[in-house]
């Protein structure tokens, strides 16, 4: 986190009325509980407000911390600061991850749509074709949202919140998650499927699956060798979810297309 983070979101005023009712610090971001500063302002701390990047709250930062009662947490998950040691000592946490939820998945409602009328590779051939006759509605006669597939990978708040938003569009959606059985499926206007036959049935796939030792690469290779041709993935989980290597072979021939919000290694070399 950027040290004048506070000072960028929040206007003067704003700021007044919060150090009037607790003793707060704005320039005080820290990404290391262990440095002099952090661990005198560590003794006397009630509540910590954390971000992205927080480290760990762990029983060596706690210890240090003796009158810590509360995390709020200003973005979504909280499972990788928030430690067990956190839940034995009752601290309570709260977090962002419902506010967070609703402009990702208005960002990728966005670009499912966009992706059925093929925008981002039209806008690609038409800067290339400008001024030369073209037949476009031969072109991009596929294009357009009737009765194309969508497949939600996760229920997540933000999964749920998608096909909320897809629900009145005239699509087939069809959601994996291995905790959501047929009936809670139809209730949110989706099918559920194994998630090979949503991979090759989906003419865009979103992931909102949870980051997790057993969904890294869920949509490797072979699964990526399953989507038709043309057909788009959609990512703004968390990149380690794609294999991202076999997804790059899968573009650079044209036979697939991609929306990144997220990718592995985060910010990607600048000759990726």
């Amino acid at each position: 986190m950027h040290a004048d983070l506070a000072a960028r979101l929040i206007d003067r005023a704003t700021m007044a009325r919060f150090t009037a009712l607790a003793d707060l610090d704005p320039t005080l971001v820290v990404d290391d509980f262990t440095t002099p500063r952090a661990a005198a302002a560590l003794r006397e701390t009630e509540v910590i407000v954390s971000s992205w990047g927080c480290p760990p709250l762990d029983e060596s930062v706690l210890a240090g911390a003796p009158a810590l009662r509360a995390v709020v947490h200003a973005a979504g998950s909280v499972k990788h600061h928030v430690t067990d040691a956190c839940w034995r000592r009752g601290i309570q946490v709260t977090s962002a991850a419902w506010a967070n939820a609703l402009p990702v998945a208005e960002y990728t409602v966005a670009f499912v749509l966009l992706a059925n009328k093929h925008l981002l590779r039209m806008r690609d051939d038409y800067r290339a074709r400008r001024g030369v006759p073209h037949d476009w509605l031969a072109a991009y006669a596929r294009a357009g949202n009737y009765r194309r597939t969508v497949g939600v990978v996760g229920a997540s708040r933000i999964g749920r919140r998608v096909l909320e938003l897809l629900r009145p569009h005239d699509l087939d959606l069809l959601l994996h998650d291995p905790y959501v059985g047929a009936a809670e499926a139809e209730l949110l206007g989706a099918r559920s499927v194994d998630l090979d036959e949503l991979c090759a049935a989906s003419d865009v796939v979103t992931v909102h699956a949870p980051e997790l030792p057993s969904t890294r690469h869920l949509v490797d290779r072979r699964r990526l060798a399953l989507l038709r041709d043309d057909a788009t993935l959609v990512n703004t989980s968390r990149g380690s979810l794609i294999d991202q290597e076999a997804l790059v072979d899968e573009l650079l021939t044209g036979r697939l297309n991609a929306v990144l919000d997220v990718t592995e290694p985060e910010v990607l070399p600048a000759d990726s």
